[in-house]
């Protein structure tokens, strides 16, 4: 009616609509509702929140990153005002594995038979390589996460894929963690079953553990980071360089999925988050 009033009275607009103008009227100068203040004021936050994390939460990490701040609304509310908003978060894409077997090294045995829990920190580490496309060609990333937080305790890029990257990852994850006796679980690939790379896991005090063959689910925890990875960052930005791309997963990993992403598996803590929780605790 506000909007036709220009071209219809009022009078004539109540009728057809069959309105009363005194109720109309009511309705103009009526002040909002508490819960339409309260929805306005959450629809910033969520707006807030959503922007942090460069667009990608949806409403289960908007839904804990709220409780966190001590606002205690139903995930329906959420998911309601994120509608209004036209803010969704991203979904994950398929990823590629990218290691290859060497048919004549003999692999680890392994030490996890598909059973990725841990009691607590650095009892068991996974690990896998994965590719970022760029103009310049592709940057090749290993990473090692620990099993029971998911943080990514260390990780490496390289232009090549040779054993020295997953070394680089390897050596990254024993100098910030100093385990004792912790498996590292991977995949057959040729880089995990060389000599080089045994020799180091001996000389860390690593023991190494290799899933079978053709089988995704034998480390679908890493699987689950590069999706993640891949999801979050890689499927929404082109790289022209190597040194942009690193730059970008640098801060993918060390400022933001470390710190603060939430983690479902986690009871939607960060890794870090997570850790620091439990040590509290301890």
């Amino acid at each position: 009616m506000k909007a036709n009033q220009a071209v219809h009275s009022i009078t004539t607009l109540c009728r057809v609509l069959e309105v009363s103008e005194s109720g109309y009227h009511a309705w103009r100068t009526r002040l909002p509702s508490k819960r339409a203040v309260a929805d306005a004021g959450l629809s910033k936050r969520i707006r807030a929140i959503h922007a942090m994390s460069d667009g990608t939460y949806g409403v289960p990490r908007i839904h804990a990153e709220l409780a966190a701040e001590g606002v205690h609304i139903g995930r329906k509310r959420v998911a309601r005002l994120m509608r209004a908003a036209h803010l969704e978060g991203v979904s994950r894409r398929r990823w590629c594995v990218t290691t290859t077997r060497d048919e004549r090294a003999r692999p680890a045995p392994d030490l996890v038979d598909r059973k990725f829990v841990a009691p607590g920190p650095d009892h068991l580490w996974v690990a896998d390589i994965t590719y970022i496309p760029t103009h310049a060609g592709f940057l090749y990333l290993a990473v090692v996460l620990d099993a029971w937080s998911r943080k990514v305790v260390g990780w490496a890029m390289a232009g090549h894929l040779k054993t020295e990257l997953v070394v680089q990852a390897l050596d990254m994850a024993v100098g910030q963690r100093q385990p004792q006796s912790v498996v590292h679980h991977s995949d057959q690939g040729t880089q995990y079953t060389s000599i080089g790379f045994g020799l180091r896991c001996k000389e860390a005090g690593v023991r190494p553990s290799m899933g079978s063959v053709g089988d995704a689910y034998d480390n679908a925890m890493c699987e689950s980071f590069f999706a993640t990875l891949e999801c979050e960052l890689l499927a929404r930005r082109r790289f022209t360089s190597h040194a942009e791309a690193r730059m970008a997963v640098f801060r993918f990993i060390e400022g933001w999925y470390n710190p603060l992403r939430r983690h479902s598996a986690l009871d939607y803590e960060s890794p870090a988050g997570y850790e620091k929780k439990h040590r509290a605790a301890a």
